[in-house]
């Protein structure tokens, strides 16, 4: 019998002492993850039904449009960090990249890109050294915003992904290689108590930080519960020569989050899940002005379905504002000035260099799923603490708000964001499918 196959058997013998469905697998993974969530006015019971009959339907017809299935990315950066890795040889592993038939929209996508840019440097005739000068002044602009590296999309090495091509799901990527990803994130790139002589890892106590550091530890494990999630709800429980099925494995979700299994850090886990939809849910508050300007399209090469998405991108950041309890980032980086302004650079340059490590990832479609997760939510971390004023423009003629958003980010930010709300989902089913188990 395998180690995994014990620890399964004991859980079914464990859930036989149990009086109801609710009071054994489904009660371990979710006991602690009801109420009110810690340095939040929220609760997951109000998050739970405002996501999954308000946000989550429209969020998933967004993101199936042409201008948010299709992302650009360098899968193959070299790791910054080591050099003794090999590419993931499982065939889950590989990303189809987009086929010709698209290329006339990815066409568009990117002249149009390059078209908004040079808009928005709003720069008339004038010397060579001087446009050098403003170009240079925007991107060290641009970078003092940023808290996450941005692939360059100019490189020859870019190329476009179509996301519904390559969904996010089990791969068979585990083990050493995929343990060292977390453990540097962890234990090299998470902040720690000073009394803490040992680094913290994924079930470690982050008691005795400050409410900042407390949150950068809670969006970390929060996204790494995401990723769990979607691995357990997309996992290949069958393969043969006709089809393969893909769908939920209640063990594996036990196992990444069963209160006795992880030795009561599983709901903890879960908990900070809810923390991080709060905080990107709080981004698309925030940046609704930004996308009201008449000057912002969805430009596609398709103005019609373009109109159409975007209306239905407002109506989504008009809910998104509409939301009772909204998480409060001004009580973050509001101490002394100087201390303030040095904790948030810490922040910046600790999640700038987490999104690093995706490059450091070997199985290329985690890697792509990480690096589009870690630059959204360094995208949503940008909109929440940047110090340039996010306007609504009245009229078409002003292209040069003082706060930008590149193509990449807008993606990124909205699948990053789809990602969490599917696996807050994705929790419903689960608690479903724990309490049918059979005692």
């Amino acid at each position: 019998m395998t180690m995994k196959s014990f620890i399964l058997l004991a859980l079914s013998l464990t859930s036989v002492h149990t009086t109801t469905a609710a009071g054994s697998a489904a009660h371990r993974c979710f006991c602690q993850v009801t109420g009110t969530l810690d340095d939040c006015a929220c609760d997951v019971e109000t998050i739970d039904r405002f996501n999954n009959k308000e946000i989550f339907p429209k969020l998933q017809k967004l993101l199936s449009s042409d201008y948010f299935r299709f992302y650009k990315v360098n899968l193959n950066n070299p790791c910054p960090f080591w050099t003794d890795h090999s590419q993931c040889g499982l065939k889950y592993c590989a990303v189809k990249p987009c086929t010709p038939v698209k290329s006339g929209i990815l066409t568009i996508l990117y002249f149009l890109t390059l078209f908004v840019q040079v808009l928005s440097l709003n720069v008339s005739p004038c010397s060579d050294e001087t446009r050098q000068a403003l170009q240079e002044w925007k991107k060290h602009d641009d970078e003092s915003d940023r808290f996450c590296m941005l692939d360059d999309v100019d490189s020859p090495e870019s190329q476009y992904v179509d996301l519904l091509l390559n969904p996010e799901r089990f791969t068979g990527y585990k083990g050493p290689e995929a343990w060292r990803i977390w453990n540097s994130i962890y234990e090299e790139n998470c902040f720690k108590p000073y009394s803490v002589k040992r680094p913290l890892n994924p079930l470690a106590s982050n008691s005795g930080l400050c409410v900042e550091k407390r949150a950068f530890f809670r969006l970390i494990s929060g996204l790494h519960a995401s990723i769990n999630i979607h691995l357990s709800a997309r996992y290949l429980l069958d393969e043969n020569w006709f089809e393969m099925k893909w769908s939920h494995n209640v063990s594996e979700f036990q196992l990444r989050f069963d209160k006795e299994l992880t030795e009561g850090e599983g709901p903890k886990r879960l908990r900070n899940l809810y923390f991080l939809y709060l905080i990107e849910l709080r981004a698309l508050a925030k940046i609704l002005p930004y996308f009201e300007r008449p000057a912002f399209h969805l430009y596609t090469g398709q103005p019609t379905e373009d109109n159409e998405k975007k209306k239905l991108l407002l109506e989504l950041l008009h809910m998104a504002k509409l939301f009772p309890l909204h998480f409060d980032e001004t009580a973050l980086f509001a101490g002394n000035k100087k201390e303030a302004m040095k904790l948030k650079e810490d922040f910046k340059l600790t999640f700038k260099n987490i999104s690093r490590i995706m490059d450091c990832v070997e199985c290329f479609k985690c890697r792509l799923w990480g690096k589009l997760q870690t630059q959204g939510l360094g995208t949503a971390l940008k909109i929440l603490f940047s110090e340039r004023q996010i306007e609504a423009m009245p009229n078409a003629s002003n292209t040069n708000p003082s706060f930008q958003l590149s193509r990449q980010e807008i993606v990124s930010l909205f699948n990053a964001f789809g990602r969490i709300s599917t696996s807050v989902r994705e929790l419903d089913n689960f608690r479903s499918l724990l309490s049918n188990l059979k005692q």
